[in-house]
């Protein structure tokens, strides 16, 4: 498993990563999830040992990495499918890799097939799509057949076909028993991948949970559709609740039950098509957790 402990890294007077700590366990699929700029890349790097803590430490099956005779054996990482030779082919890439970490030859025509790119094996990387970099990238951290992987941001690039295809292989990689750790902004994606997320903002932990508790912690809404939705959203908001319009003259309604609901519109005469409860999805959960520690933020609209 990957086990980070008290992990501080400073930069100047900046502060990526501030006395983190998680484990990420085997037998399931560990999204990690956070702002752009939160320090989720900043922590991969230093468990590959690519960046030296001040305080803290990453470990993989309780050693470091870098400590790894052969460390593609035990964890197998992504964590930029563009930092790769473009003269190279995609086989070439591979095996060189391979002879670094005594892996045999025949491995690497194993994992081009696993990953969809026997076709273009013998092809230079500089004309693959960023979507085919992506597969070779996943090529590479299977390349060692590790009990370990982890991988940023995998999903950029591919089509819905690619996602699909990495959904199911990463849920049955977890299946085996391996530990798996996954990076992504799509989060509804990762709501029908992972089983665990751990949330950081701002270098912090702010959550490690399962998946569906960390939806559970916030109150969904209920969606209604009325035959006088200005009149009923006036009465809703009379009794505090927040009303909201949707497309096709919904009301998307929080801080009151779809019985109390029901029973508010009965003794006004309104007619109700729809009163359908909803619970709150991983995407809104994770705004509502990350809200204050998104560093950068845009206008709602465009001025002069």
């Amino acid at each position: 498993m990957i086990e980070v402990r008290g992990l501080t890294m400073r930069y100047g007077r900046t502060v990526a990563v501030d006395d983190l700590t998680f484990t990420v366990k085997p037998g399931l699929v560990t999204g990690f999830l956070g702002p752009n700029g939160a320090g989720k890349s900043t922590t991969m790097r230093a468990v590959l040992g690519l960046e030296v803590p001040q305080a803290g430490e990453a470990l993989v099956d309780g050693r470091a990495y870098v400590s790894l005779r052969r460390p593609m054996r035990t964890m197998g990482a992504l964590l930029d499918a563009g930092a790769v030779h473009g003269g190279r082919t995609a086989h070439a890439h591979l095996a060189c890799l391979a002879r670094s970490n005594g892996i045999g030859a025949g491995r690497v025509s194993a994992v081009l097939e696993q990953v969809g790119l026997t076709a273009v094996a013998n092809r230079r990387i500089r004309g693959f799509s960023l979507g085919m970099k992506q597969r070779l990238g996943i090529a590479m951290a299977l390349l060692g057949d590790p009990a370990t992987l982890m991988l940023d941001e995998p999903l950029n690039g591919l089509d819905p076909e690619g996602i699909r295809w990495l959904r199911g292989l990463l849920r049955s990689l977890a299946g085996e028993g391996r530990t798996v750790l996954l990076s992504s902004h799509l989060m509804n994606e990762l709501a029908l991948t992972a089983d665990h997320v751990i949330v950081i903002g701002r270098g912090r932990l702010i959550a490690d949970t399962a998946t569906d508790a960390l939806a559970g912690h916030f109150q969904g809404d209920v969606l209604v559709r009325a035959s006088r939705p200005d009149r009923l959203a006036a009465l809703m908001r009379e009794r505090g609740a927040a009303v909201t319009a949707e497309d096709g003259g919904a009301l998307s309604v929080r801080g009151l039950t779809a019985a109390e609901i029901g029973v508010l519109a009965l003794s006004a005469g309104i007619a109700l098509a729809e009163l359908s409860p909803r619970a709150a999805s991983l995407e809104e959960a994770f705004m509502r957790l990350t809200g204050d520690s998104t560093e950068f933020t845009g206008n709602k609209g465009v001025g002069r």
